[in-house]
């Protein structure tokens, strides 16, 4: 069985704070610039201190994805003791992660294999992928299938996010200015979702219960659910999650929903005030031959 190493950056978020540590994940931080300083993400600035610090700021820092120098020094690190490595990143439609790491790739080629992955997601989304290559690599034998499982598991990943400040939304043009002073005028807030690797405008609701109901309504959706988290701005549980939580356990009886607090990367895009959750939908059996 051929030895196999994940890497991954910074975007990617893990609701279980031991699973790096705990499967073979090397994780590239990426930069933020905040306020006149740089900080590696995770490193020098964990997630809450990061969005503390985001929070009495009126730009939205930069985000500078691992480049290709720093993914080479990590194939090329990682190459002396495995066979293969699986490199899972943001939608090269957000950051340019999948890009540098594609370039760095050829540099091994031929002292390696690297498989570059494009998530199509961010943050939870591209935290699941990587769970998703971890089980994979203890259940599979060989590199093709580990592959296929996770680009398999891309088409299967749901994202929505509650967003109460469109401050950054603008800056990243996300949303319009004509839609922002609209969303002002009427009091109305909006709901993004990640489509075709891109973060949109999907909706818009009026006050926090509605915005719980979306929520809801958006998991009940979904008949089985092999993954899920929901993502907040708070270290400790808010009451919108509490509130979705009380209402998805009449819905999905024994079904765990986890929380965690979402990641600097995502803040940068979508501001410090934001409630989403992200699901992976269970694959569905291939049908039985004999019926």
């Amino acid at each position: 069985m051929p030895t196999i190493q994940i890497v991954t950056d910074s975007a990617a978020n893990f609701a279980s704070p031991h699973f790096v540590q705990q499967h073979p994940v090397t994780v590239i931080p990426n930069k933020l610039s905040i306020a006149g300083k740089t900080y590696r993400e995770g490193v020098d600035l964990s997630a809450e201190e990061a969005l503390r610090l985001l929070a009495h700021q009126p730009y939205a820092p930069l985000v500078t994805s691992p480049s290709e120098s720093e993914f080479a020094e990590v194939y090329n690190r990682l190459a002396r003791t495995c066979d293969a490595i699986i490199s899972i990143h943001p939608s090269r439609e957000i950051l340019p992660s999948w890009a540098n790491a594609t370039r760095a790739a050829r540099q091994v080629a031929g002292h390696c294999q690297v498989v570059v992955i494009d998530s199509q997601s961010l943050c939870a989304g591209q935290g699941m992928l990587v769970k998703v290559a971890a089980k994979a690599i203890e259940r599979e034998s060989s590199v093709d299938d580990i592959v296929r499982a996770v680009r398999g598991a891309v088409e299967r990943i749901y994202t929505i996010y509650y967003v109460e400040s469109v401050n950054y939304l603008l800056q990243n043009k996300i949303m319009s200015t004509s839609h922002a002073v609209l969303g002002l005028m009427l009091g109305i807030k909006p709901f993004l979702g990640i489509e075709h690797g891109r973060l949109q405008l999907i909706e818009k609701v009026k006050t926090r219960l509605q915005a719980v109901d979306r929520l809801v309504e958006f998991v009940v959706e979904f008949s089985d659910i092999e993954d899920v988290v929901i993502l907040q701005h708070k270290s400790y549980i808010s009451e919108q999650t509490r509130m979705v939580q009380d209402r998805l356990a009449v819905d999905f009886p024994g079904q765990y929903f986890p929380y965690t607090l979402y990641n600097p990367s995502l803040a940068a895009m979508i501001g410090t005030d934001a409630t989403g959750v992200v699901v992976l939908e269970s694959e569905m059996e291939e049908p039985d031959d004999d019926f």
